[in-house]
């Protein structure tokens, strides 16, 4: 299986250096060459574990990993994981919600982190070469990649946060990580401009060679690749066809959906959701996609206005040719608008929905007094935009992703539900952190500031 850049200016690469690469040099994402269709291997596959699953979904895209190295990478990852199903799938009632959140930072993104903090430590110690990690987050991305690779002998990371713009303890779990190899930079703007800082970053090739710089953001596809499985899993294990409701800001979770839809795994439909910052939704709804100013809510991890996950998804819409992909971009980048402007639907099997904080808050209430079941702000707007699309899923009763344990966010879920709710905004892992141990940097919003500071405290190869 060979890589290939959404933009086409960048030679195909096996698995291995596309990890690596993170960003593609052309400034595009990386994408498999082709989508696999296992349609004949479902039956096959029902069998299986999770782990086992897992492990035969990775076969298919990585080819430059001997199959038995492969393997104990990924089943080497899920025992970070504390629940016996480890995505383990809640049924109640009207809806399902597939709890990802099992893992050591309580968020969806362990699912994949805690594998690609394994991989890149695999292909380093092969090489005997150091590689710098720099990541964006908007509240979970920072603490599950930090968890996946701190410690690592032949791994530092760099994690650019807003200031300010995530909860309290999304912030600690960053930054009360002792290890001298984890660097936590809060940056005084939004997560956009963290975004944007990072593939400028990534975009100046000669810094990047120079400081071997790796990518734990959803640029990376192994993140993509390790979400597609829980797909496949609860597809395995459904009558019919799927409707999945992912809770969404930059395209990433939801992407692995789609690209599972590829691979001819029944999927009826995809409901999009996302908070007050409904770029995604807007787009969907109407084929333009329009920058707007970023809002703060009660669901920080998806407080974003520019989402770097859809020009995957554009590149599938316009039929895999990079040069409309590359002229949507730029005219994105020139005037923060592009539209798709062909007059055909932006994707048939995608409702898209809004849900702002208000009706977040009420979501969060509801779900306790019908079901008494917690969820946390991320997961509410999920499961409230699968109500609203209800009529469109033809009668199937939606999986819900449960992006994040409550815990993650006590003040929400207090001020949403009453102090009923309590015992669910407290986990263990999250009482044990301690405050008092925080490290951060403070920066400006400035590539150069960035920049420099990376300079000072990379790690180079011995």
């Amino acid at each position: 299986m060979r890589y290939v850049s959404t933009r086409g200016d960048t030679a195909p690469m096996p698995f291995s250096e596309a990890v690596l690469t993170g960003l593609a040099p052309d400034g595009g994402l990386l994408v498999p060459e082709r989508f696999p269709n296992v349609a004949d291997r479902l039956d096959a596959w029902r069998e299986l574990s999770y782990v086992e699953l897992a492990q035969a979904v990775f076969r298919l895209y990585v080819d430059d990993i001997p199959a038995e190295d492969l393997d104990a990478i990924v089943a080497d990852a899920f025992t970070a994981f504390d629940h016996p199903d480890i995505v383990p799938l809640v049924d109640l009632g009207d809806f399902k919600v597939l709890e990802l959140f099992h893992g050591p930072t309580l968020s969806f993104k362990d699912v994949a982190l805690q594998i690609l903090g394994r991989v890149f430590d695999y292909l380093l110690g092969k090489s005997g070469q150091h590689l710098n990690i720099v990541g964006a987050t908007s509240g979970d991305t920072g603490s599950a990649a930090i968890y996946g690779v701190r410690g690592r002998e032949n791994l530092s990371i760099f994690v650019l946060y807003p200031n300010g713009g995530t909860s309290e303890l999304q912030e600690l779990q960053m930054t009360a990580v002792p290890d001298a190899n984890v660097h936590c930079l809060a940056i005084d703007g939004s997560f956009d401009d963290c975004q944007s800082i990072l593939k400028s970053t990534f975009g100046d090739l000669a810094f990047k060679a120079r400081h071997r710089l790796g990518a734990v953001n959803s640029i990376n596809w192994a993140r993509v690749l390790a979400q597609m499985s829980y797909y496949v899993h609860v597809c395995l294990r459904s009558e019919g066809p799927a409707v999945f409701a992912v809770p969404t800001g930059n395209f990433g979770n939801i992407f692995a959906a789609i690209a599972v839809r590829e691979m001819g795994v029944p999927i009826k439909r995809f409901v999009l959701a996302t908070n007050e910052n409904d770029i995604l939704a807007r787009f969907f709804q109407t084929g333009i996609y329009r920058r707007g100013a970023v809002r703060q809510t009660i669901s920080p991890s998806m407080d974003i206005q520019v989402a770097s996950n859809l020009e995957r998804f554009l590149w599938l819409r316009f039929d895999r040719n990079p040069a409309r992909v590359k002229r949507f971009m730029a005219d994105f980048a020139k005037s923060g608008e592009a539209a798709l402007g062909d007059g055909k639907p932006t994707d048939e099997g995608v409702d898209a929905l809004a849900v702002d904080v208000s009706d977040t808050k009420e979501a969060m209430r509801d779900i306790h007094e019908r079901y008494g079941y917690v969820a946390d702000p991320h997961s509410a707007v999920g499961i409230e935009a699968a109500r609203r699309a209800s009529r469109s899923a033809d009668g199937i009763r939606p999986v819900c992703i449960g992006a994040a344990h409550p815990a993650k966010f006590p003040d929400a879920v207090i001020e949403a539900i009453g102090h009923q709710a309590q015992h669910a905004a407290r986990h263990p892992r999250l009482d044990r952190l301690d405050a008092a141990a925080a490290r951060r940097t403070v920066l400006p919003a400035d590539t150069q500031a960035v920049m420099n500071y990376i300079s000072e405290n990379a790690s180079a190869d011995e």
